[in-house]
């Protein structure tokens, strides 16, 4: 990890998407956004509207959205964003294929940001109304998610993975006039940052820095770094973080992870660290989303339990957080579930930290969601599940592990 970062919390698409959309109206050179769901609600609109003011005033907007989270977007915001010169593309669309062939579940669930080359977002958030499911309609609470603001050296790493991204897909005739039109903007606007440091120089000599006061900023020495899942070099970097974070824990582990299916190294980290004293806590989806995800997370509950783990559902709306806190100093927030489809085939990105504010303020969230939002599984209750549970946890069991040999892949 590398130091002097300055990290913030968000809890929820509203804050999150209102500091996103004020640091897209600021920015001054260029817009990078990834993201599974790009839903035209009125939170994709507001979004989508931030995009085109910064294209008409001429920064360079890359937008990427997913082919199964977003198939199309309306015909009326194609025409919008083509015409106010905002770049955006669909990564592997499913077209005639769908899902039939393996090699096309591998998808981009990462939620990235960068801007100006200076600020970076991450996290779970997708481009979707808070109090709206796809599947089941409006939510009476906000789904639960976070996502963390970074400016820092690490920004930079952000940018370099999310432009070669983008570069790989693009034709070699766009990416010479793309490369043209950058350096333009590149020389205007060191041109502007040139003549606006001299008229604003001895003005900006007399404050000092100024001091955060939010709850889930840190300072400016705060310790991260970017882990990354792809198919290529990163295949285990987010999977490793796991394991040495909870293999150094002293005291306690908090994961909040919406699709819990870890491989089997997860699993075993989890329980030596139980049983050497930490206290191990998980929050888990509670509500029904999906059959295979709702189904197959419960037969790993036995063995957790027994090891002393404490397991506790969500239940006051869906979640969809991949969070996770250890001994109040090391957190993480990012994309990847900790399932076959996130580590072994999905593009995540997550953001681990070393900080005591951070990770603070992140454990007193996830605090809150344990006490307030859920219930704990007990040992003995869980032992006495009907038998009917007990076929359809085979069952999803079964088809999880068949879908997994047909990638080819070991979990």
């Amino acid at each position: 990890m590398r130091g002097a970062h300055q990290l913030r919390l968000f809890q929820g698409a509203g804050a999150y998407f209102e500091a996103l959309i004020e640091d897209i109206d600021r920015s001054q050179r260029e817009v990078r956004i990834e993201t599974y769901i790009f839903a035209f609600d009125a939170t994709g609109r507001a979004l989508a509207e931030a995009m085109e003011r910064a294209a008409a005033r001429g920064v360079t907007v890359h937008l990427t959205m997913d082919g199964v989270g977003t198939p199309s977007i309306p015909p009326e915001w194609a025409q919008r964003f083509d015409r106010r010169g905002v770049q955006w593309r669909i990564f592997l669309p499913l077209g005639r294929i769908g899902l039939v062939i393996p090699t096309r579940w591998r998808r981009l669930h990462r939620k990235l940001c960068v801007l100006d080359g200076t600020t970076a977002y991450c996290g779970g958030i997708n481009v979707l109304d808070d109090f709206f499911d796809i599947n089941h309609g409006r939510l009476n609470k906000p789904r639960l998610d976070f996502a963390v603001r970074v400016t820092g050296p690490l920004v930079q790493d952000v940018l370099q993975v999310m432009t070669r991204f983008w570069r790989r897909r693009t034709p070699a005739a766009e990416v010479r006039r793309n490369g043209l039109q950058a350096a333009w903007r590149e020389l205007r606007f060191n041109l502007q940052r040139v003549f606006s440091d001299q008229a604003q120089s001895e003005d900006a000599f007399a404050f000092g820095p100024s001091v955060p006061a939010a709850t889930g900023i840190s300072g400016q020495g705060a310790f991260a770094d970017l882990v990354l899942r792809d198919n290529l070099r990163n295949r285990q970097k987010i999977e490793r973080a796991y394991l040495k974070a909870i293999g150094v824990a002293r005291n306690e582990v908090i994961i909040a992870n919406a699709y819990f299916l870890p491989g089997a190294r997860l699993r075993r980290a989890l329980i030596h660290a139980a049983r050497r004293g930490v206290r191990v806590r998980l929050l888990l989806q509670g509500r029904y989303e999906y059959f295979l995800q709702y189904h197959a997370t419960r037969p790993l509950y036995g063995k957790l339990l027994e090891a002393g783990v404490e397991i506790h559902e969500y239940t006051a709306s869906f979640m969809h957080a991949k969070v996770a806190v250890t001994d109040s100093r090391w957190a993480t927030v990012g994309s990847s579930n900790l399932d076959p489809l996130s580590l072994l085939l999905a593009r995540e990105a997550n953001i681990v930290m070393d900080d005591a504010g951070f990770a603070g303020a992140l454990r007193e969230r996830l605090e809150q969601a344990i006490t307030e939002g859920s219930s704990q599984i007990q040992a003995q209750a869980f032992a006495n599940r009907s038998w009917r549970q007990r076929v359809l946890e085979a069952l999803a069991s079964m088809a999880l592990r068949a879908g997994i040999l047909l990638t080819g892949r070991r979990y």
